[in-house]
């Protein structure tokens, strides 16, 4: 089964899980993708180019060229319409996605979410309002931590690499709400329990 990751999730992981894409691992035969609209996002942000140089390095560009996902034509056609269809949904509901000051998902986001409407795949996001958006279309979505506890569970990663992306996450003010939640309760064997005081 097919696990496209946005463009958040695989900069936060991917430096570290070598090999990373292309990956197989559980008892669904998981797959880890990026799409090229991912790729591009990072290509043309120049603070996501300056905060993440290996990007563009050989052996992870090589990666992501081996790995590519490519649409068909008539693919193309059905998510340029599942995107306008996510776009009118959220406008709909905007208060909604924009709770906490956040903003609705953007144009990559909705690609890589209908991409797998598309595909029955299962995407793998820290954006909430993301979240919200595949809840209400009933489509498969994963937390970033909670694609870490799958490659520990199937001992791809290790508990010192987990403690390691962590350490990134938080020495670089990148970690998010959910992945501090998960820190003592999904990964509570690499880390203990969270003791009260």
């Amino acid at each position: 089964m097919l696990v496209l990751l946005d463009t958040c999730v695989y900069l936060r992981l991917a430096k570290r899980i070598r090999p990373f894409l292309g990956l197989k691992f559980g008892h669904h035969d998981y797959v880890l993708a990026v799409l090229p609209a991912v790729e591009n996002e990072v290509l043309k942000n120049p603070t996501l180019k300056y905060h993440n140089p290996w990007f563009t390095e050989g052996a992870f560009e090589s990666e992501r060229i081996a790995h590519s996902v490519r649409l068909s034509k008539q693919e193309k056609i059905d998510l340029s319409n599942i995107k306008s269809v996510f776009t009118g949904h959220m406008h709909t509901k905007l208060s909604e996605f924009m709770i906490g000051g956040r903003s609705p998902p953007g144009a990559v986001d909705c690609e890589v979410l209908g991409f797998a409407y598309l595909r029955q795949a299962i995407v793998v996001t820290d954006d909430l309002g993301l979240h919200l958006l595949a809840a209400d279309f009933k489509l498969a979505i994963w937390h970033g931590y909670e694609l870490l506890h799958k490659l520990f569970a199937a001992k791809i990663v290790t508990s010192d690499l987990i403690r390691d992306i962590y350490d990134a996450m938080e020495r670089n003010q990148d970690i998010t709400a959910t992945w501090m939640n998960a820190k003592h309760i999904t990964f509570k064997k690499v880390f203990g329990k969270l003791t009260k005081h």
